[in-house]
């Protein structure tokens, strides 16, 4: 289960933001922000092979462990998670990533999605709603 998920266009743009709850939204939003700096570091000292998408921890509160994940396309992808949960495994948060990204693959190949707009697709919203629940 995770607290918020959110999707970050390749100039550091929010495309899509949602959150369990919405009272912590604005802290959570900060912090996601603040790992981009974390991406943006990862992507130029990283290994030249990029086939493995998921860049792993970023950024760690006390409340919170922020993940993330960059297509190919420099989309960044990222997951909130309580720090008190330790029964998440790694393998656990590729699987809300990789199924994020076949999301927002089905998203990108919709005619009447523009890219670069804010995502208000149903089905994406759906898929994020059932990470955070959860139902993934």
């Amino acid at each position: 289960m995770a607290l918020c998920v959110a999707v970050v266009s390749k100039e550091n743009a929010p495309k899509y933001v949602t959150s369990l709850n919405p009272e912590h939204e604005l802290q959570i939003q900060y912090e996601i922000h603040s790992s981009i700096d974390f991406v943006e570091e990862k992507l130029k000292t990283g290994k030249k092979d990029m086939r493995d998408l998921y860049l792993g921890l970023l950024y760690s509160t006390e409340d919170h462990k922020i993940y993330g994940y960059v297509t190919n396309t420099k989309v960044k992808f990222f997951v909130v998670i309580d720090s008190s949960n330790l029964l998440l495994r790694d393998n656990e948060i590729r699987f809300m990533f990789r199924k994020l990204h076949t999301a927002y693959t089905d998203l990108m190949c919709n005619p009447f999605y523009i890219p670069g707009d804010y995502i208000t697709s149903e089905n994406f919203n759906k898929v994020a709603r059932g990470i955070l629940t959860g139902n993934s």
